[in-house]
């Protein structure tokens, strides 16, 4: 019997995947359990629409990455961060993603996912560079500038 699978089944197939399985072990474990779905014309046609749909948010979603990007990536756009200082002129401490989250969104007006940024601890003063993941194919670099209070 075929069947569209609605999540993953272990040594079957993939989420939304068409796939051949054994009749009975369709009839009393796959539907049942909501796992998949006869292969119908009705929810082939169904299943095609809703594939049609995720690509179209997936595209937007991408559209939306990269005009983040372009957004962070201007000449003009640093986020500024104030730090103590310590002894020496060094800086007391470092910044966190968690600090440049909050100051992006405080200036720029922008909501950054701190787990996304990939950085070191920013320990000194200076302009900085962090690369932010928007998207599995869209990174940006966000400069980040370290002052002293």
């Amino acid at each position: 019997m075929k069947v569209i699978l609605l999540q993953d089944v272990k040594s079957l197939g993939k989420k939304g995947e068409i796939v051949q399985a054994a009749d009975a072990y369709a009839r009393n474990q796959l539907i049942p359990k909501k796992m998949a779905v006869e292969a119908t014309p009705k929810n082939m046609n169904d299943l095609k629409l809703q594939k049609k749909n995720d690509d179209k948010i997936a595209q937007e979603n991408y559209e939306a990455a990269v005009a983040l990007k372009n957004n962070l990536e201007k000449e003009d756009t640093i986020v500024e961060i104030k730090m103590k200082s310590g002894t020496g002129g060094k800086p007391f401490g470092s910044v966190s993603t968690k600090e440049i989250a909050q100051k992006t969104k405080e200036q720029l007006g922008l909501e950054l996912d701190k787990k996304k940024m990939v950085t070191e601890s920013l320990k000194s003063f200076g302009v900085h560079e962090v690369t932010i993941k928007l998207h599995p194919k869209v990174k940006a670099v966000l400069r980040v500038k370290v002052t002293e209070e």
